[in-house]
């Protein structure tokens, strides 16, 4: 699976981003990298396209100039390979909102506080949940333990 580009063209965070190096940075990571979950009616669920296809990894940050966002943007960008042969999707939600019954599907659903980074499985189900910055390689240890990824490998 191949990374598509997210597109964050959102005027007022524009203007923000390029008013602070560290905003554009994150801007311009998240746009090389990331995808965003894919617009849904009410009530429908943002991860199911990924349902056994993808191992989502949903990284939540109060905002796109967050520091600990952009490590892990970076972070997961220079394994870029080991995330694509292992079916990684990266998902950002940089937007809280003002009030919860205004916070996105993911937000609603997972309800993290400050920065989150949340590592799913092909099933859909919650694997890792951590309130800092992984590393590659720690995630790439963490897939290759999980039972799907070792039928993959033929190793069962």
């Amino acid at each position: 699976m191949t990374f598509a580009r997210m597109t964050i063209a959102r005027a007022a965070f524009a203007r923000a981003a390029f008013a602070r190096p560290v905003a554009a940075l994150a801007a311009l990571v998240a746009a090389a990298f990331a995808v965003a979950p894919p617009a849904l009616a009410n009530g429908e669920d943002p991860l199911e396209p990924y349902l056994w296809k993808a191992r989502p990894v949903v990284i939540f940050a109060d905002a796109a100039a967050d520091p600990r966002l952009v490590r892990q943007l970076d972070e997961l960008a220079r394994a870029k390979a080991e995330m694509e042969e292992r079916d990684v999707v990266v998902i950002v939600d940089a937007e809280p909102p003002a009030r919860r019954a205004e916070a996105s599907a993911l937000r609603a659903r997972f309800r993290p506080h400050g920065f989150n980074v949340l590592v799913l499985g092909k099933d859909g189900e919650v694997k890792l949940r951590r309130p800092n910055v992984i590393t590659a390689a720690q995630l790439s240890r963490l897939i290759d333990r999980m039972p799907m990824r070792q039928q993959e490998l033929g190793r069962r």
